[in-house]
């Protein structure tokens, strides 16, 4: 059976790790030298005694936040552990997600891991695959935890075999984002505009200005990438997989159409264009100028953007509908993992701090911070969250979708269905080449890379 790449990679450092036992601190253990900000090194979890009842336990929490979602994580973790002594969570700072998961990887082959860390679903969903993630229900019964006033959207790639294995400690979803003036000089109702993609589409027409064939405001602009496509074709009623998980669905009619009418938009209308390319998030940061600008009326964003907007000239809203179906775009969490290999005291101790974050107060304070959603559906009516909206009503709006929202997609194939749906929708975006062919081209690509995962699974 052929293994994922975090399996290989934690199996071939285990094997290293066993044979240099007894040698001192074992080889291939991550480290943190030059990542800003961190308190501890890396890799070396805290290895200290079982701790008596006075004792403090401390736990390492590995992270890759950095601007205001970094020192807001800082600013919650000293709260924490002034509020009581049981517990010290010792922050160490990762440059980024993916660095946070590699160097997680070599600690936990290396049998020296923190005792919580913060990973993308993907990453988490291969962990947990990889048996080295500590199911949390015993340490949650014991904290009474609220499971069922958590998003479903972002506990489901947790979940196996009616256990839990992850915690969401906030969420991410693309709202729509537009100019309140211009929608009020030329009479466009959001309510109705943002009712389904063809209102939308006809607000897009209306908005557009054309100068001697050149377009000098465009109604509006979708984000570089296959995201944006993939919430519309989900909200028309698309899937990405049959309900058996053997067939790629990518390009049937629905699909089709969804794109197609991005592309006709795109490259035939003009009522909507992308930026693409450039270096790091140059592209989505022109993307916001054009609407902030008055090049744009509106556009697809992060509900983390709002630290980024004038809201005395944007507004927000929920993504459309297709037609009659009901919005359903994708929402995804980024998932807290306790590592199997950390000692009974310190998983207990790093649920603590997870049950302290995801309190509904707190995970709405943290959405007011930063614009990321909460975890908890209470914390939507909660009087942080409620207080804030009564200045920036957009604040809201995240967590409305969130009820709305399609669980994030797992991609069972090591990320090649995913690299497919990124090529088709450049092809269709940037290229201008029909939907149909685009994805055609990419559901023989990802059934491919599906079958070979199957027939993997199966042992053959």
């Amino acid at each position: 059976m052929k293994r994922s790449r975090i399996c290989l990679l934690i199996l071939a450092l285990l094997t290293v790790s066993c044979g240099q036992a007894g040698t001192g601190a074992p080889q291939g253990a991550a480290t943190s030298a030059g990542d800003p900000g961190a308190k501890a090194t890396a890799g070396q979890g805290v290895q200290a005694a079982a701790p008596s009842n006075k004792e403090t336990v401390k736990v390492e929490f590995w992270f890759g936040l950095g601007g205001k979602l970094g020192e807001t994580a800082q600013d919650f973790i000293k709260r924490f552990n002034a509020s009581q002594d049981e517990v010290e969570v010792v922050p160490v700072v990762q440059p980024d997600y993916s660095t946070t998961e590699t160097k997680l990887q070599a600690a936990i082959a290396a049998r020296r891991p923190p005792a919580l860390a913060l990973v993308g679903s993907g990453a988490a969903d291969q962990f947990i695959e990889a048996g080295v993630v500590e199911p949390l229900d015993d340490m949650a019964a014991k904290t009474n935890f609220a499971w069922d006033d958590v998003a479903p959207a972002f506990t489901a790639v947790g979940e196996r075999d009616g256990k839990r294995y992850t915690m969401p400690m906030y969420g991410t979803t693309q709202v729509m984002y537009y100019r309140k003036d211009f929608f009020k000089q030329l009479e466009i109702d959001p309510n109705e505009a943002f009712k389904n993609w063809q209102n939308l589409d006809e607000a897009a027409r209306k908005c557009t200005v054309k100068k001697a064939g050149e377009v000098t405001r465009y109604g509006w602009e979708p984000m570089w990438g296959s995201d944006n496509l993939i919430d519309a074709t989900l909200s028309a009623g698309g899937k990405i997989l049959s309900d058996d998980g053997k067939k790629v669905l990518i390009n049937d009619p629905t699909w089709i159409e969804v794109w197609d009418l991005f592309r006709k938009r795109i490259h035939e209308d003009k009522t909507m264009r992308i930026h693409y390319g450039g270096e790091g998030w140059a592209y989505w940061y022109k993307t916001i100028d054009d609407v902030m600008q008055g090049r744009a009326c509106g556009y697809v964003g992060s509900s983390g953007d709002q630290g980024d907007l004038d809201f005395s000239k944007i507004a927000a809203h929920i993504q459309p509908g297709w037609e009659d179906h009901p919005p359903a775009p994708g929402a995804g969490g980024l998932q807290a993992i306790i590592p199997a290999a950390a000692s009974p005291e310190q998983q207990e101790a790093a649920f603590k701090f997870l049950a302290f974050w995801t309190q509904p107060e707190v995970t709405a304070e943290w959405s007011v911070k930063t614009g990321y959603m909460p975890v908890r559906l209470s914390a939507i009516k909660s009087p942080v969250l409620q207080e804030a909206a009564k200045k920036r009503p957009a604040i809201l709006v995240p967590p409305q979708q969130l009820e709305l929202a399609s669980p994030e997609f797992i991609d069972p194939t090591d990320g090649k269905i995913d690299d497919a749906l990124a090529k088709a929708a450049d092809k269709v975006e940037i290229e201008g080449v029909p939907a149909e062919q685009a994805l055609n081209e990419a559901q023989k690509e990802a059934q491919a890379a599906l079958d070979r995962a199957l027939a993997d699974k199966d042992g053959k």
